[in-house]
């Protein structure tokens, strides 16, 4: 890396890494707590989180310049960034979709339910673990592979996740469009229904579907 750039390559597979991590995460944590599996991708096809996914990418460019800092200054802007991000994916989500798939509703000192100060504390320790411990190996491992077949590897990739996105989005239309009572009008409407319905959608969503 120079001149503290991060190109777009390594930047798709920080997001892929993070994307990644998070699924694997949310589902260990989950399995343990609740004893079953819940499949936290945020897209019908993979295993993709994509909070965890865009919350690689933003503490990689937040927190670069700051690799060498203290770790309480770490804390610190991790806290406040992923606070701020945090709520504006739960914002965001909430306007496009009609629901979110996290309250913090019932724990203390929240903001709207999107965003609470414990996972706030968890921000700012995850910022540290992330820019002094996991983004130096992840990068390492990044440099290693050729380059070449892995921006190949990439476009195939992103093709795929656009792809992806807007199967998502059809399956959460119909979702919505079936809880309504509305028949499918075409195959597929049926297909959605099949393999991406309401079920499949609430496990998506940490049981919150269709739920503000």
């Amino acid at each position: 890396m120079k001149k503290d750039k991060i190109s777009f390559h390594d930047a798709f597979y920080m997001f892929i890494f993070g994307c990644l991590m998070g699924w694997v995460v949310e589902g260990i944590w989950t399995f343990y707590r609740k004893g079953l599996f819940i499949n936290h991708s945020a897209l019908v096809i993979g295993p993709f989180n994509i909070v965890y996914g865009i919350s690689a990418i933003v503490l990689t460019y937040i927190l670069y310049k700051f690799k060498n800092s203290k770790n309480s200054e770490i804390f610190v802007i991790s806290f406040l960034s992923g606070s701020v991000l945090e709520y504006l994916l739960s914002f965001c989500m909430e306007k496009l979709f009609g629901f979110v798939a996290w309250s913090y509703r019932t724990k203390p000192f929240n903001l709207n339910g999107r965003i609470c100060l414990r996972y706030s504390i968890f921000w700012g320790i995850l910022g540290i673990v992330w820019i002094k411990v996991v983004y130096p190996k992840v990068k390492s491992l990044i440099d290693h592979v050729d380059k070449e077949k892995s921006t190949k590897f990439m476009k195939y990739l992103l093709v795929f996740l656009v792809f992806d996105a807007f199967l998502t989005v059809g399956a959460i239309k119909r979702g919505q469009d079936y809880e309504k009572q509305i028949p499918p009008s075409n195959h597929l409407e049926e297909f959605y229904d099949e393999y991406f319905g309401v079920d499949y959608l609430n496990n998506m969503f940490n049981g919150r579907w269709n739920r503000k």
